[in-house]
Order: structure tokens, then C-alpha cells, then sequence
């Protein structure tokens, strides 16, 4: 896959200065969180339904053993990196603008994209540095007005905090502003599990970049 995958494969594995500079704006090290109560499963996201049909390879169902990250200053500083070079290095469109879709889940290949293909490709990129998949968790959440939106959860050390494209700063899930409806499980990718107390999904996870 070249682009924009290729060019981050080559800035985190050379540590170019374009990531040298966007490390100067991490913090020095994680708060400390909590972990959202999770219920039972619930209904997969159409968009990764067809994410997995075209990325077969990707959506393996084999059951895992939970696994989270051992948050220590460093680990933190990685994945603040990663956040905020997405964030910079893709430019937002809507789905219906990109795709002509109302919906569709896919890496920001040709540097644009909407929510949910900031956090696959913040997904890819931590697991290529070594990073467990069972920590990286897609979520669906609702913004204040009940728009849908998508962010990447990562269960940790110190509980689970948030990578979002609207923001470079690695927050504790309960500091979002958002109201978390559901996400993938830690044992499998293609089971997904409610969170909180039951909430109808958003129609769509984004109607805007």
C-alpha cells in the first residue's frame, strides 16, 4: 500500500524531523483514567461490515486473550506521536464528498479522509510498532447534537483514553466529550459490545469530515 501509509512508514521508522517536531508539542506523560463498563453484544457497524468484505486479511475472527498496553512515559509519547501525525498528515472530507457513500470505512490512502479513517490508520500504524490489537479499539460515540463519530479507544496500565481527529491531545475516555454507544470487543475484532447504558446507534458515524 503506498501514499500516505508508505510516508508514515518511512517518518516513524526514520524519526524524520517532521516527527520530531510534532513530538515537541507531547505532554511529558499520562494522567490517569478509568475503564468504561462495557455490556453485551451488539449490533457491528455497517461501515466496518464493509471495511472487512474489501480487507478480508485484516478482519480475522480468531478469539484473543485480552491484552492492554503497559502505559509508561514512553509508550505515551508513541502514541501521541501517531495521533497527531494522522491529524496533520490527512485532510478532512466527507464521506459523500470522497466516496459518494453515506458511510464508508477505509485508510486515508490519497491523504483524505473522515473519523473513521483517521483511527484505522492510527489503529495500522500502532500495531506496526508493536502496540497489541486486543488495546485498539474502534468505538462508535455520539457528539452533543446525536451526530455519529468515530474514535480509537486504547485500553491501558492506566485505563483507556482517546485518540480523536478533532484533537491532538491523548485525553481520558471520560474527558471526551462524547457519549460512548459501542465498540469492538478486546477477545474479537468483529464482535462488538455495548457501552454504558443502552443507547440507539447513530443512523451513520459521521455526516461530516
Amino acid at each position: 500500500m503506498v501514499g500516505i501509509i508508505g510516508k508514515a512508514v518511512m517518518a516513524f521508522g526514520l524519526a524524520g524531523a517532521g516527527v520530531l517536531a510534532v513530538a515537541a508539542t507531547c505532554s511529558a506523560g499520562p494522567d490517569m483514567s478509568s475503564y468504561a463498563a462495557t455490556g453485551p453484544e451488539t449490533s457491528v457497524p455497517f461501515g466496518w461490515v464493509d471495511f472487512c468484505q474489501r480487507n478480508g486479511a485484516e478482519c480475522d475472527d480468531e478469539t484473543r486473550a485480552p491484552r492492554d498496553i503497559d502505559l509508561d512515559a514512553a509508550a505515551f509519547r508513541k502514541i501521541e506521536r501517531v495521533n497527531a501525525w494522522v491529524n496533520k498528515s490527512i485532510a478532512p472530507i466527507a464521506d459523500a464528498d470522497h466516496w459518494g457513500a453515506l458511510d464508508q470505512w477505509d485508510y486515508p490512502t490519497d491523504g483524505k479522509g473522515d473519523c473513521e479513517d483517521y483511527a484505522l490508520l492510527k489503529r495500522r500504524m500502532l500495531i506496526e510498532q508493536g502496540f497489541p490489537r486486543e488495546a485498539l479499539l474502534l468505538t462508535v460515540v455520539k457528539e452533543r447534537n446525536g451526530d455519529g463519530h468515530s474514535v480509537l479507544t486504547i485500553r491501558t496500565s492506566r485505563g483507556e483514553f482517546i485518540l480523536d481527529n478533532l484533537t491532538d491531545q491523548v485525553k481520558p475516555w471520560t474527558r471526551a466529550p462524547y457519549r460512548f454507544v459501542k465498540r469492538q470487543s478486546q477477545q474479537n475484532q468483529n464482535i462488538w459490545v455495548a457501552i454504558g447504558e443502552p443507547t440507539a446507534a447513530p443512523a451513520y458515524v459521521s455526516n461530516r469530515p
